[in-house]
């Protein structure tokens, strides 16, 4: 019997017949059974001659990142969900702003956080701040503390030693005789008291009119430093040996700082140092010589001297 006619029996007693679609492939028996590959990954390998490459790092990052299902138990943690609307919250919403505390404020030298306060004032509470300090004892023998007076947009800023007893008594500089000898000078060179700022080292009278001390005018020049940042003038005229060697910061004399310009602060303002009016009265045929440094004072105003942003030009 053909095997043909063979299924068609088997077909009609309705008896199935299972034939393998290809040989199975004969593979070796390896020494050891539990190292037996698979038949179906043998099989599988076989129909895929070109078995297909790893899944690269980026892929797997990739696919690790994805979101998992959660399982049943896990949604009972998970029972207040935020709207659909709700967006996450920034990095400024976890981070408050950074004050001064109060121990970095304690790390900090007082003088240091003195000078800084001074710096931020304006002029209001810079003259309020001056006429109270007790920094140095001179506080203890002045009458009143004397500021400065005059225009704050000067372009001339005048900077004297120290208040004598008519400043100490009156609250104004360059009020005695002094002072009635400053008032003619400017005149000199075409300007008057009132277009002029007129300040000192010290904001008190040291007793008995002595030279100042040096820690007394270092504790009294974050008033004058914000002062000159306030006016920003075009030139500053020192007058006495004690105004210009604090102001540039040097032990020599004061006929050898005349004559010539030098430069104050960051800004480089011009500066010119001449004879206090005080020293004039006592020699006045040293009028010549201050006459010469008024004029070169002037020359530098206008020619070195930085213009002035007032706010009217901005």
């Amino acid at each position: 019997m053909t095997g043909d006619r063979q299924r068609e029996y088997l077909a009609a007693l309705g008896i199935p017949l299972w034939l393998p679609r290809r040989p199975l492939a004969v593979h070796p028996q390896p020494a050891d059974p539990s190292l037996s590959p698979a038949p179906e990954r043998l099989d599988a390998r076989a129909e895929a001659p070109n078995p297909p490459a790893a899944p690269s790092f980026a892929k797997m990052q990739s696919a690790r990142d994805q979101p998992q299902p959660m399982a049943r138990g896990d949604a009972e943690d998970f029972e207040s969900l935020p709207p659909d609307d709700w967006t996450p919250p920034t990095t400024d919403d976890y981070w408050e702003p950074v004050f001064e505390t109060a121990a970095d404020d304690a790390a900090t030298p007082p003088a240091a956080r003195r000078e800084a306060r001074i710096a931020r004032m304006d002029w209001e509470e810079l003259a309020a701040e001056a006429r109270q300090c007790t920094a140095c004892g001179l506080c203890a023998t002045r009458t009143q503390a004397v500021f400065g007076v005059g225009n704050h947009e000067a372009d001339w800023l005048v900077i004297g030693e120290a208040p004598g007893a008519d400043e100490d008594r009156l609250g104004e500089p360059f009020v005695g005789r002094a002072g009635k000898l400053l008032n003619p000078m400017l005149l000199a060179i075409g300007l008057k008291r009132e277009q002029v700022y007129i300040a000192n080292i010290l904001k008190c009278r040291p007793p008995e009119n002595r030279d100042p001390a040096p820690a007394e005018a270092s504790l009294c020049r974050p008033f004058l430093e914000r002062q000159i940042e306030l006016i920003r003038p075009r030139i500053i005229l020192a007058v006495g040996r004690i105004a210009a060697q604090n102001l540039l910061d040097t032990d020599t004399q004061i006929g050898k700082l005349r004559g010539r310009v030098h430069r104050f602060g960051s800004a480089q303002i011009p500066l010119v140092a001449t004879y206090h009016p005080a020293y004039l009265l006592r020699s006045p045929r040293e009028k010549r010589k201050v006459w010469d440094d008024l004029r070169l004072a002037r020359r530098a105003s206008a020619i070195l001297g930085e213009p002035v942003r007032r706010p009217a030009d901005s």
